[in-house]
C-alpha cells in the first residue's frame, strides 16, 4: 500500500496535503478526549475522508500517532532548550525525566505502545524512532551525570525511559495524587542515583 501523502520527488496534490492535516487535526482531538485507542473510523469521519484515506497516509494506528507525535514534538525541543541552560547534570537529568513524563502522559494509552516500540516488539514500527531518538537524548544527560558521579555506572538511557513511561501511565490512569507521585519520582530517582 502506497502513501499517497509521501510520494518521493513529487510534492502532494493540495487535496492530499489537506487531507492529511485534517487527519493529523481529528486524531489529535480524538486522542485527547478518548486516548489512543479511540476508533479511527470516528477519525476519518471527522476529518471528512473515508477510513480507505485515512489508511493511506497512515496504515497503522501506530502511523497515525507517531504523525501526531511529530506535531508535539516541538514542545518537548522547548522544554530540551531550557534544560540545556540547567549547570547540575542531575537537575539536568531530573528536568529531562519531568519532561519525558509530560510528554508520555499526553494522550491516555500512550505508555503501553511506547514501551512496545522501545523493545521493538513489532519490526517497523513506526514509534521504534522517535523512542530511539529520545533514549538517545537521555543516554547524553545521563552520561554527564554518571561522569560526573552522580548516577550509578549501571543505569542505561532506555532504564530510564522506561522509568518515564511507568510514571507516565500512573500519571495516566488518573488516580494517583500528587503527593504519591512525589514519592513514585523518589524511588525511581533512588534507583538510578549514586549512592553517595
Amino acid at each position: 500500500m502506497t502513501n499517497e501523502a509521501q510520494t518521493p520527488g513529487r510534492k502532494a496534490r493540495a487535496d492530499v496535503q489537506r487531507n492529511r492535516a485534517a487527519l493529523l487535526d481529528a486524531a489529535q482531538r480524538h486522542f485527547l478526549e478518548h486516548g489512543v485507542g479511540t476508533s479511527l473510523e470516528a477519525v476519518a469521519k471527522e476529518a471528512g475522508v473515508g477510513p480507505g484515506t485515512l489508511y493511506r497516509h497512515f496504515p497503522s494506528r501506530e502511523a497515525l500517532l507517531a504523525a501526531v507525535l511529530q506535531t508535539r514534538q516541538e514542545e518537548l525541543e522547548t522544554r530540551q532548550a531550557g534544560i540545556a541552560k540547567v549547570d547540575d547534570p542531575m537537575d539536568a537529568l531530573r528536568a529531562w525525566m519531568r519532561a519525558m513524563e509530560d510528554y508520555f502522559s499526553a494522550f491516555s494509552g500512550l505508555p503501553e505502545p511506547l514501551m512496545a516500540a522501545a523493545r521493538a516488539e513489532t519490526p517497523g514500527n513506526p514509534l521504534t524512532v522517535p523512542c530511539h531518538e529520545i533514549i538517545a537524548t537521555t543516554d547524553g544527560y545521563l552520561l554527564a551525570a554518571q561522569r560526573a558521579g552522580r548516577v550509578r555506572p549501571s543505569v542505561r538511557g532506555v532504564d530510564l525511559f522506561l522509568a518515564a513511561v511507568s510514571v507516565a501511565w500512573a500519571m495516566g490512569v488518573g488516580t494517583i495524587d500528587e503527593e504519591s507521585l512525589d514519592r513514585l519520582r523518589g524511588l525511581v530517582e533512588h534507583g538510578y542515583r549514586e549512592a553517595t
